[in-house]
């Protein structure tokens, strides 16, 4: 029952909600707009971050940019030593892979592994703002490049796009110091906007870009910024399309139509992708992380001995199957997606335990495209074993789908990545369905790799009875 002694409510204050609160009335009428455009050309110090913010991403595209350059013509050195001896991998491999992880674990600590938990390291709140120089700056963004293009000269299996990520971060975080006060985007803001550009530039796909900052930088993105977040990424993801052109890096994969007979492929593509994605997310973990096993203390007592080993056992890989497994694997990739479903023997295999070595091994680098390489390689196994030559195509797409959402357990960037490829609408829904099914299967095995990864970097934080200074002595594992 209402109160009867309860003061009227005067016709000119504002109505009420239930329970008692006001609201706004103002917050009812349409903005006014000369006063609109007024106020917001008058605040100079938004337009001021604006620039400096949108220059930056300009900036954090061009590096990826040249990252990209500078790794293929690692690539291309690495395929000429091949060409002009086959046995020279067995002592150059090893040689560089040591040379790598001694440079890394001496001077670099922070720009080993892929660079994404290095990344989400620095947005935790445990991290002080003087300390996020231990996971992200421009001094490991320059390191990373030539770390990774390195490996990559190496004939190491291992990827570009990850270490973007820290890359592109690195960059746009250096924007800080010339933001004004009241910026609507923090040095957090700042770092998911890098991470997600790098995506969005390594893969020519700034929707990918938007996703993985929604999907595993951030949860949520303050609306107050959200704009200039996603202008960030699209301007950075647009300077790889200025240079590259708009087509994806690993090709473009063409589907005509799918009938009930892809249903039963599809499915064994998505189910053995997520059981296959979700092992070897938890050996890549296991092997990061150590343990008290007989290879883990000798990898943490001689880094440099155990990857002049696994240098030498990928070398060996290498040759074996005649080049199949050296570098990530970009022009098998590009060869299944243009229908040439030709693969050595074994291919899978020996792919998924190359990388696996190439990331033991300690040399920085990332997973994404040797995790579409060998979903890629899966999906045409699957349909040559079920007579479906015909729909290889979108066996294939849902195998690189299935198998990089089951790594990353991100299903939203992995489907969207994919979807870049395909040339057709009517793989939409299919390879939603596959990212989402195989992102389920890997997480009954495996715990995100790269928030587990990440935990593991904040153990490089300092003690608080050290003071700020950062422990010199604790390398990252990974």
């Amino acid at each position: 029952m209402a109160d009867d002694t309860s003061p009227p409510r005067s016709p000119s204050s504002p109505p009420s909600e239930p329970g008692g609160r006001h609201t706004d009335s103002s917050a009812h009428h349409d903005p006014d707009f000369l006063s609109a455009v007024r106020d917001d050309l008058a605040d100079w110090r938004q337009w001021l971050a604006r620039t400096v913010v949108l220059a930056f991403a300009v900036a954090a595209g061009l590096a990826v940019v040249l990252f990209t350059w500078v790794s293929d013509q690692a690539i291309e050195g690495f395929s000429t030593l091949r060409s002009w001896s086959p046995w020279a991998p067995l002592v150059w491999t090893p040689v560089c892979t040591a040379f790598l992880v001694w440079v890394t674990r001496r001077f670099i600590p922070g720009a080993a592994g892929s660079g994404i938990p290095q990344v989400m390291a620095a947005l935790s709140p445990k991290v002080a703002p003087g300390q996020q120089g231990l996971f992200v700056s421009l001094k490991l963004s320059i390191a990373k490049l030539f770390l990774v293009s390195g490996g990559l000269l190496g004939g190491l299996a291992i990827g570009r796009e990850g270490p973007s990520v820290q890359i592109a971060a690195g960059v746009m975080q250096h924007a800080q110091r010339w933001l004004p006060r009241r910026s609507p985007l923090n040095h957090d803001g700042l770092l998911v906007a890098g991470g997600a550009a790098g995506i969005a530039a390594a893969f020519n796909a700034p929707l990918a870009g938007v996703m993985f900052a929604i999907e595993e930088l951030t949860r949520k993105i303050e609306q107050r910024s959200s704009g200039l977040i996603i202008a960030a990424i699209v301007l950075a993801g647009l300077m790889a399309v200025s240079v590259f052109g708009n087509a994806s890096y690993f090709g473009r994969l063409r589907v005509d139509h799918l009938t009930w007979s892809h249903l039963l492929p599809g499915l064994l593509t998505a189910i053995g992708c997520g059981l296959a994605g979700g092992v070897f997310s938890r050996l890549l973990q296991r092997s990061l992380l150590g343990g008290n096993d007989r290879f883990s203390r000798w990898r943490a007592r001689f880094p440099v001995r155990f990857a002049f080993a696994c240098g030498l056992a990928i070398a060996v890989l290498g040759l074996v199957s005649h080049g199949a497994t050296d570098g990530s694997g970009y022009d098998y990739t590009r060869g299944l997606v243009e229908g040439h479903l030709d693969l050595p023997l074994l291919y899978v295999t020996l792919r998924i335990v190359a990388t696996w070595l190439a990331v033991w091994s300690g040399v920085p680098g990332g997973i994404f495209a040797p995790s579409l390489a060998i979903g890629a390689g899966i999906g045409s196994d699957i349909a040559q074993l079920t007579h479906t030559t015909e729909g290889a195509a979108a066996m294939i797409a849902i195998g690189m789908t299935a198998f990089l959402a089951a790594v990353t357990q991100a299903p939203v960037t992995a489907f969207i990545i994919v979807m870049e490829m395909v040339d057709g609408h009517s793989m939409v829904l299919s390879l939603m369905a596959a990212a989402l099914l195989a992102s389920l299967v890997s997480r009954w095995i495996s715990v995100p790799i790269y928030h587990r990864l990440a935990q593991a970097q904040l153990a490089r934080l300092p003690e608080p009875a050290e003071g700020a200074a950062p422990a010199a002595t604790a390398p990252p594992p990974a």
